[in-house]
């Protein structure tokens, strides 16, 4: 058991029997009255955000959760299949597990998941993605003086916000925790 001082953003705790990951945590002391901690969680289970007020130094269970990196190797319907390195041993990771960022996972890959025992919690691709745009208008000469931008699809299908200077055959690199365009790859 920890307290509510060892618990920082990111942690997994069991509450209420359910495994939570803290998405924000701050530490409060209003005016006359004892401090607390004011939690906002993430259920890992079904996704579901609450709030929950932690008097300071209140017991907490702290899950204990080993994280692996793995290399993803194909998609087999709603599951990723993504492989051990060390052992080749496959595991299916479902896809809602990697979010938003799931349409940006290429073969190969590596990503990195949480396990509690052998149940997967949480899966996270790469913060950084290179990959080929395969689609695009043409930019047109002079239209780099604003910061416009238009749509513009990538080798996995997915489609992100590109300048428009950007055209079809470069190859960009994407921030997958923004869904967004960082910077043309030489």
């Amino acid at each position: 058991m920890a307290n509510t001082g060892d618990i920082h953003v990111g942690s997994i705790i069991r509450f209420n029997g359910e495994l939570c990951q803290i998405m924000e945590y701050q530490h409060r002391t209003p005016g006359n009255l004892r401090a607390f901690f004011q939690a906002k969680m993430r259920n890992l289970r079904t996704g579901k955000q609450s709030e929950y007020r932690f008097r300071a130094g209140e017991n907490v269970e702290v899950a204990r959760v080993e994280y692996k990196t793995m290399q993803f190797i194909f998609q087999d319907g709603e599951h990723f299949v993504c492989m051990d390195p060390d052992n080749y041993e496959q595991v299916h990771i479902p896809s809602a597990m990697f979010g938003d960022s799931a349409g940006f996972l290429k073969e190969g890959m590596e990503v990195k998941i949480a396990f509690e025992g052998d149940q997967p919690l949480i899966a996270e691709s790469p913060t950084f993605i290179e990959l080929e745009i395969t689609y695009c208008e043409p930019g047109v000469k002079g239209d780099t003086a604003t910061n416009a931008m238009k749509p513009a699809t990538v080798e996995t299908g997915a489609e992100v916000q590109v300048p428009l200077f950007i055209n079809q055959g470069d190859r960009i690199k994407i921030d997958t925790r923004k869904m967004s365009y960082v910077e043309r790859v030489k």
